[in-house]
């Protein structure tokens, strides 16, 4: 029997709806296809465990995972739980399988079939109600990230029991409610160091004023120990507080690069970035074999702080040239090209 699941893959700050179609059939093997990484053919041994734990049964004979559009490579482990929720469809473990097209469901198995976290809730939820989809199906932990959405249902799950018991009709998942206005509201205005703790130091102050004012670049030159740092850390608490879309664009941002924190739903402050001088071109402007977002697209619509300037490597400022006047960057592979954005403060500091 062949059943289809939905599930997405990011790519950049973006998602793509990913059709999962499961065909069981007579034969032998179990096969994956669809141009998956190592992390997605291993999702079948995962899935196994998961189903076979929690008293499921695994079909033994031909099973077949295609992961449609074929033509574009699938990464990570957050295919596992719609690969499983097909697998029961297409034994008929699950009837009404066809309810199965109207959720997206993400996340990753554990062995005992518990669910992990996964990466890029906030585009996901984006897109599947861009698509026009009932609901979508992620990791508790991913729920207030993703309930950011509205006019779509989001699920917030811990084990796969619950999810096969949801589309039973056994059990009554209840959609997450997160007050948007609220979440961006109410935590726009603590913050760990503030402007207000400088004592002296006048003419730094108003320095950093107008640069704050104009979203100037500025470099410190001092001694050790004069406050460059201290002043630096503390300017993102007088700019001028992000606006609920610049928020949202932020929060893509850091939910792609995993760099949420468990449970939260929304950045509503402006982001602080502090690389030490060992980085890498790459770490900065973002890249490697699956594009990820670097420094300079984490401090968007924040600020991005260099530390002794003189000590990082020349080819990491040069490669800043570019996104710095476009404010974004381009990260081209052979088959891809991935735009992120890039629109920070560059604040650096020297000794002279």
């Amino acid at each position: 029997m062949l059943v289809k699941t939905f599930g997405s893959a990011v790519y950049g700050v973006e998602a793509i709806t990913i059709t999962i179609e499961v065909n069981v059939s007579n034969g032998q093997n179990y096969f994956i296809v669809g141009l998956p990484d190592s992390a997605v053919k291993e999702s079948l041994q995962r899935v196994e465990s998961a189903i076979k734990t929690n008293e499921y049964y695994m079909p033994r004979t031909k099973l077949v995972v295609n992961l449609a559009p074929a033509d574009i490579k699938k990464t990570g482990s957050a295919f596992d739980l719609p690969i499983a929720i097909g697998v029961l469809g297409a034994s008929e473990q699950i009837e009404e399988p066809e309810r199965l097209s109207n959720y997206v469901i993400m996340g990753e198995l554990s062995l005992d079939g518990s669910i992990q976290p996964i990466k890029g809730a906030l585009p996901i939820a984006i897109q599947a109600r861009k698509e026009g989809f009932k609901g979508l199906i992620v990791p508790k932990q991913n729920e207030r990230e993703a309930g950011m959405v509205n006019n779509l249902d989001v699920y917030g799950v811990t084990h796969i029991n619950e999810v096969v018991a949801f589309f039973k009709n056994e059990n009554s998942l209840q959609p997450v409610i997160v007050n948007t206005r609220e979440e961006f509201f109410s935590n726009q205005y603590e913050f760990e160091f503030d402007f207000t703790d400088v004592k002296g130091q006048e003419n730094i102050k108003r320095a950093m004023e107008i640069a704050a004012a104009g979203g100037h670049n500025a470099i410190l030159i001092g001694p050790p120990g004069a406050g460059k740092t201290m002043l630096a850390k503390r300017l993102p608490t007088i700019l001028p507080p992000l606006s609920l879309l610049e928020a949202l664009e932020t929060t893509k941002i850091h939910s792609v690069a995993g760099k949420m924190p468990e449970n939260s739903s929304l950045v509503s402050k402006r982001p602080f970035r502090s690389p030490h001088h060992t980085i890498s071109d790459v770490a900065l402007v973002g890249g490697g074999g699956i594009p990820q977002p670097g420094e300079i697209s984490l401090a968007h619509n924040g600020v991005l702080f260099l530390d002794e300037l003189p000590e990082f490597k020349r080819t990491v400022l040069e490669v800043m040239r570019q996104p710095m006047e476009e404010r974004r960057v381009t990260i081209s592979r052979a088959k891809v090209a991935i735009d992120f954005p890039a629109n920070f403060m560059l604040i650096a500091s020297m000794n002279p």
